[in-house]
């Protein structure tokens, strides 16, 4: 709920979304009244009433009605059999996210309505232009801006992606509902439609019954670019386009993208065994192969639509070419010919006389026909399978000649049918099949049943031969060889292909595009040059040949070992015994040597081959498939180094074994510091880097002077808590960039946010607005982690927003950078808060001894593994300390209770600290005037919002010790405590003032979110006494799934 519902807050309205609310609640009613009967349905109306009353009572500030209604409730739900418990939460959960469909489609629906949308690039562009920026600065900031979104597997989306695809399919219905020339009878088609989805919802299980693999996880990614950025970014792009137009003269310029994306779905590999280098690679590869795959659909279109005959001179040239090589092919094939009547042809500026008598394969049919080698695997995203076998050189293209489509259009004309249809085989075939496949065409005169074949022109009717249509023929061929070599790899089979038959680089498939865009235009037609091919040339410069390029991680105590292991093989001591200065002499030496440092006999344990075979992996595909490799728990120089030797020695392994150069481009070698006394050393790490001369001429030759570090914001806020975590990121960043400005390198900075304020989430503007300055250049890459990739990029319509808020963001943070702190005495009076907080949330998490006990029972963190909502383990080791579990099951079992401790816990003491020295004042001024801190203070109350005492303190009463209950009273007296503080810095009289649709949103789920908690106690309950008891776990799996809708975030 975090950013999602802030960004929807403002841009909602009420009356369209109460309405929405009561249209999709009454036909769940419908389902629910079929599905289980009127007995169970007025149980459930119970049920919520209580629910609604309470929480309408306690809104009035008439606590004890409340309370006894609450436990009215409670009573209820403690009386039903398991049956009953597990069909109310499932009910109360269906609820939550019908209405969270119902809030993002009134952002989408807003966000077309208003005339000046807030945020947008028209409305930041406008501002800027007349707060003084020139239109020639802000046009070459926004072409030479660099944003990287970079998507991750992290476990937090809780939803099923067969779910995520019904509730896309309820929103897009919502979307029809709302136009208003919808007849009587088309609307009763629609809530059929409705009736249709919600009833297929009720009855689909929400839980996933296996872990995902990393291969799995990668492929929701992929369908994440296919389904909605792929749609999006155009659109995006013209929006920034036309708004530069409007305001500095000039459009975009075409091959320019302010963003891109990243992934590191099967690259993070930090305390993931599932994550090797076999999956890396297959990963990287079928990332290709969906790129290729969606070309090859576009390039159909553009096919269909470029029929003029009109062009360039260089674009004549290249057709002719093209004919050429196909007839002199075809000479060579006459098994695949058939020859044409000469046709003129009147290219514009040219009459020839003399013409090829051969048509390249199916350059001139339209887009909507298909032969079997051209097969668009939309919209299902598969691996080419095991039987798979390639198609020899010397037979020829793998299309129909042109006899036997002669063949197949007379068999059709007969009233032939065929009883197996080619267009069902695979792509390509082997010689002997396709040979095979010709005689039994041409014996039987039997020809394909498909539909698309059905819409083919027999030979005498083609018009004629244009240009655009052979030049993109000739792009598709290419784009289908590339996909067959892909698919080769993939299959580890043998691939010896020409370089000239496919595509490894964008330049290449950019190339024959371009040219199509120069003739259009020059042609006059730049009406046609500005659809849909600009698209494609947009998506080709955004989306490269690989979608998002592929991050690798590992933790640095990984290196380390592999480097023990060498230096050991080689009699020189074990590596991670020495001194940090006895590293980075030997690690410098070795860089600049030209030999091997890893003999090719070196045997190896498992895991250490597993890492120096993950750098082999990156050595082969290069960095046209990868982006950057990151080190976490980076605390020194040499973890940085050491990375680079051993991606240096691959590179040369690789090399010697191919007999040729590696491809092009090593890895970004990115420090990632993530814990409070890391982040502290990260400036001086840098400082050291850069000092090292080989280093910082290998940054200057190879990444044009730019470092790029990334910075965590999960693991800081679990060792400290988020005030402190939040103030030690902030300094952390100033450092690195004045380590990196004392040396004359730019900086990236690699925001690790999660999804929740406990793990550094929050709504994106505020976040980028809220940097120091000087650290947002126009560059920026961010993580999106979990349910917040559905949430922000599910729809091309909250997609194309989400990459306006980047944009602008971004842009502000470069030309407008935010207010430092006004004078020394603020950063001093941070230093007090976050020590105060610090001390506080350690004394507590950390140095109480019942606190480990005390947070096992009163939450659901012990049950969380059985979601399987990631192929990763949920602790780095086996510890069952809270140092060792990782920071999404930290925030997520706190997020089921509504007690959201992680987010708030130490903020309130040292808030209270400080003001009781007489500092308010200070602090009111340093929140109007600093935006740093008025993020922190906003977020933080924001959360405050969410959080419930009362639920929170009925978690304690029936599931924890009673000599552990006085250990939550003293927590929660420290959450009001943070409130009162809090309200006293922003001088709110109530929490979310600031923000009322927000407060409405939230207490509007309140009826059927309380009721899921109460559950939750109930079954935690039993279950905690019948842990073997599968039916009662499931149960309880649906309430974790209810509350993290009804939260609206879960980690």
């Amino acid at each position: 709920m975090t950013d999602t519902t802030d960004d929807i807050a403002e841009e909602i309205s009420f009356q369209s979304f109460d309405d929405d609310c009561k249209l999709l609640g009454n036909m769940l009613n419908d389902v629910l009244q079929r599905e289980v009967g009127s007995d169970f349905m007025e149980k459930f109306e119970r049920n919520r009433v209580l629910a609604q009353s309470a929480c309408n009572m306690r809104l009035a500030g008439i606590e004890d009605t409340a309370e006894l209604l609450e436990k009215q409730l409670a009573t209820e739900i403690s009386k039903m059999t398991l049956e009953e418990a597990l069909t109310l939460a499932r009910a109360f959960s269906h609820y939550l996210n019908l209405m969270g469909i119902a809030e993002t489609h009134h952002r989408v629906r807003k966000g077309r309505s208003v005339t000046h949308l807030s945020k947008s690039c028209d409305d930041i562009f406008s501002k800027l232009v007349q707060g003084g920026v020139s239109p020639e600065d802000l046009y070459n900031t926004v072409c030479n801006q660099e944003v990287e979104i970079v998507l991750t597997a992290h476990p937090t989306q809780i939803n099923r992606r067969t779910l995520q695809y019904k509730h896309m399919r309820v929103a897009h219905l919502l979307e029809y509902n709302d136009r208003p020339d919808l007849g009587h009878e088309d609307r009763e088609m629609l809530i059929e439609d409705l009736v249709r989805e919600i009833t297929s919802i009720w009855q689909t299980d929400e839980l996933r019954r296996h872990k995902p693999t990393p291969v799995d996880e990668a492929r929701a990614g992929l369908n994440i670019v296919e389904q909605s950025l792929w749609k999006a970014v155009p659109h995006y792009l013209r929006r920034v386009s036309n708004a530069l137009k409007k305001h500095t003269g000039k459009p975009l310029p075409l091959r320019c993208t302010p963003i891109r994306f990243g992934s590191w779905m099967g690259g993070d590999r930090d305390g993931n065994p599932s994550v090797t280098a076999k999956v890396t690679r297959d990963v990287a590869l079928l990332s290709r192969w969906m790129a290729i795959d969606l070309y090859i659909r576009e390039i159909d279109g553009l096919r269909f639509e470029l029929s003029m005959s009109q062009c360039s001179d260089r674009l004549f040239r290249l057709a002719h070419e093209i004919l050429e090589k196909e007839t002199s092919s075809d000479d060579r094939h006459e098994s695949l010919t058939q020859p044409y009547g000469r046709n003129q042809l009147k290219f514009h500026g040219h009459q020839t006389s003399s013409l090829p008598t051969q048509l390249p394969p199916r350059a001139d049919l339209p887009a909507c026909t298909d032969c079997n080698d051209g097969e668009s695997h939309y919209p299902k995203l598969e691996l080419p399978r095991t039987d798979y076998m390639p198609l020899n050189h010397q037979d020829g293209k793998g299309s129909l000649s042109s006899e036997t489509r002669q063949n197949i259009s007379k068999s059709f004309a007969n009233g032939s049918t065929a009883p197996q249809s080619a267009a069902g085989q695979r792509g390509s075939f082997s010689s002997s099949q396709l040979v095979a496949q010709r005689k039994l065409f041409a014996e039987s005169k039997i020809g394909r049943s498909s539909f698309h074949k059905l819409l083919e022109p027999s030979l005498p009717q083609f018009p004629g031969i244009a240009p655009y249509r052979i030049v993109l023929g000739n792009v598709k061929e290419k784009l289908m060889k590339t996909r067959r070599r892909l698919e080769l790899l993939l299959e580890d089979l043998p691939c010896e292909c020409d370089p000239c038959d496919y595509y490894e680089t964008t330049d290449q498939l950019l190339e024959p595009l371009l040219l199509c865009y120069e003739s259009l235009q020059s042609c006059g037609a730049s009406v046609l040059a500005d659809g849909r091919l600009a698209d494609l040339i947009r998506r080709v410069a955004t989306f490269g040949m690989v979608l998002m390029k592929l991050d690798l991680r590992q933790e640095s105590g990984r290196h380390a070992e592999t480097l023990d292991a060498i230096t050991r093989y080689l009699d020189m001591g074990t590596y991670s015994e020495w001194n940090e200065e006895k590293k980075l002499e030997f690690l410098t030496r070795e860089l600049k040597g030209k030999r091997p440092l890893v003999p090719p006999s070196i045997e190896v344990a498992p895991d250490i081959k597993e890492v120096l075979d993950t750098f082999r992996v990156a050595a082969e595909l290069g960095s046209d498939s990868f982006g950057a490799y990151v080190i976490s728990m980076a605390s020194n120089a040499s973890d940085v180094l050491a990375v680079e030797l051993l991606q240096k020695d691959a590179r040369l392994a690789v090399s010697g074994e191919l007999g040729r150069p590696c491809p092009p481009g090593t890895l970004r070698v990115v420090p990632l510091f993530e814990t409070v006394k890391d982040l502290r050393g990260a400036g001086s790490v840098i400082k050291k880097l850069l000092s090292i001369d080989w280093y910082r001429e290998h940054i200057i030759k190879n990444y044009n002077g730019h470092q790029e570090v990334m910075v965590g914001y999960s693991d800081s806020g679990k060792d400290a808590g988020r005030f402190t975590a939040a103030w030690e990121l902030y300094k952390a960043q100033e450092d690195v960039v004045a380590a990196c400005n004392a040396f004359g390198i730019k900086v990236t900075l690699f925001h690790g946010r999660g999804g929740s304020i406990g793990r550094g989430g929050g709504p994106t503007y505020l976040a980028i607005q809220s940097q120091p300055p000087g650290s947002v250049m126009g560059t920026l890459r961010s993580t999106e982690q979990g349910e917040m990739v559905q949430a922000k990029f599910g729809l091309p319509q909250t997609a194309v927003r989400q990459l306006e808020i980047y944009t602008t963001a971004v842009l502000l943070a470069t030309l407008r950078p935010p207010q430092p702190p006004r004078e020394e005495k603020w950063r001093n009076l941070m230093e007090e808060i976050s020590k105060i907080s610090c001390q506080s949330y350690r004394s507590t998490v950390y140095e109480n001894p019942e606190f480990l006990a005390y947070f096992h029972e009163a939450t659901p963190q012990a049950e969380l593994g059985f979601l399987n909502i990631g192929s990763r383990p949920t602790r780095r080791k086996g510890s069952t300390g809270i140092g060792h579990l990782r920071a999404i099951p930290w925030v997520f079992a706190w997020t089921q209770t509504r007690f959201v401790l992680p987010a708030w816990l130490g903020v309130g003491a040292g808030l209270k600290g400080v003001c009781e020295e007489g500092h308010t004042e200070d602090l009111r001024a340093m929140y109007k005037e600093w935006p740093f801190f008025q993020s922190t203070i906003d977020l933080i109350e924001m959360v405050l919002g969410k959080a419930d005492i009362p639920i929170a303190k009925q978690y304690d009463e029936v599931l924890v010790s009673e000599s552990r209950r006085e250990l939550g009273a003293a927590m929660r007296g420290e959450l009001m405590t943070t409130e009162k503080y809090v309200l006293v810095v922003s001088g709110h009289e109530k929490l979310s003032e600031n923000n009322r649709s927000l407060r409405r949103l939230i207490e509007s789920r309140l009826p059927y979110l309380n009721p899921i908690n109460l559950l939750q106690i109930e079954i935690l309950k039993r279950l905690r006494r019948d842990d073997d008891n599968n039916k009662l776990r499931d149960a309880l799996l649906i309430t974790i799934n209810g509350i993290a809708a009804g939260m609206r975030n879960t980690g």
